[in-house]
């Protein structure tokens, strides 16, 4: 029996696949909805029948973030292989930036939070943890980035359940100490985070960069000759992906900072620095704001069209210098 297809038929075919691949990109494009972290920690805790103590609060944020680029609207978008999603670059960016900030989120836990004095014994379960969210996000092979990033968040809620004493591990202990410089450790990762993505961003439109690197120590060395000055842009290409992976960065840190909040309440009111923490949160608030244009707009400088990036910029540096300032604050305040 034969089939004859028609060119007109044939085009009808290709263009409705192609409509049907663009809505879906569009529908897994749209913005991650908010956290509730006093919700998650309520529905968590209510469904463990446990009170929650210090730590819960922050745990439980890091799972739900990390959980959020798996079960968004098309689940894990950087590692695919097949149409619409290998051809979507503006979520698997903004996917890069919340693993950016999960990623030292763990690492503190594991370094820090969990621990209480340079000697002590590292969590088991965060031991686990931490090195599964560093697996290459574009891993799509066994074991793929998604199974991983799986296990990590298993591990962190086995840590979770120790933490309240509900661990079905016997003498299974997990602590996490609020301790100012705990804190600090934290935000000296974060520091250096947001100082990037605001460089980036910057150079959106292009910018002559002094070279500051051994700033402030005449004594500094390093490997290799680096000009005084140099000019730095980034490529048209790149300006969606740096922005949107920005945009992710800020977006987690958000929650981070809001769950540091409460698990760290003493210390920061000890300091008087929780106002500084909400100065913080709402420069982060700001940086979440709807972006009502179809695409990221790269206006020069004060020129006619709007450059998001350097908006992005703005709010994300606001927010740097401010958390330098706290940090300042919890180390002689």
């Amino acid at each position: 029996m034969k089939m004859n297809f028609s060119a007109k038929t044939i085009g009808y075919t290709v263009v409705s696949i192609f409509l049907l691949f663009y809505f879906i990109g569009v529908y897994w494009s749209l913005d991650v909805k908010s956290i509730d972290i006093q919700k998650e920690v309520t529905i968590s805790a209510t469904a463990d029948n446990v009170a929650p103590v210090v730590g819960y609060t922050t745990t439980t944020t890091l799972i739900k973030v990390a959980s959020s680029i798996l079960d968004k609207p098309g689940g894990y978008i950087s590692n695919d292989a097949l149409p619409p999603g290998v051809f979507l670059d503006n979520m698997p960016a903004w996917e890069f930036g919340v693993l950016e900030m999960v990623r030292d989120m763990a690492l503190v836990l594991r370094k820090d939070f969990s621990r209480s004095q340079s000697q002590s014994l590292e969590n088991a379960h965060i031991k686990k943890a931490q090195p599964k969210f560093n697996i290459d996000h574009k891993s799509w092979a066994m074991p793929s980035a998604e199974s991983e990033y799986r296990k990590a968040i298993a591990s962190l809620i086995h840590y979770r359940n120790a933490l309240v004493g509900i661990s079905k591990v016997k003498d299974d202990h997990a602590q996490f100490y609020a301790r100012a410089d705990n804190l600090t450790s934290y935000l000296d990762e974060v520091q250096k985070r947001l100082g990037s993505y605001s460089q980036k961003l910057s150079a959106s439109v292009g910018k002559e960069k002094i070279n500051t690197d051994l700033a402030g120590d005449n004594q500094a060395r390093q490997s290799t000759y680096e000009s005084s000055h140099s000019q730095v842009r980034t490529s048209w290409w790149q300006l969606d992906d740096v922005f949107y992976e920005s945009r992710g960065a800020a977006w987690a840190l958000l929650y981070f900072l809001k769950a540091i909040e409460i698990d760290f309440d003493s210390v920061l009111k000890n300091k008087n620095a929780t106002i500084s923490l909400q100065q913080i949160i709402r420069e982060l608030e700001a940086s979440q704001q709807t972006l009502w244009s179809p695409m990221v707009l790269n206006g020069d400088g004060f020129g006619v069209l709007a450059n998001h990036s350097l908006v992005m910029a703005n709010y994300i540096s606001r927010a740097n210098a401010a958390l330098i300032d706290l940090n300042e604050l919890l180390r002689k305040g």
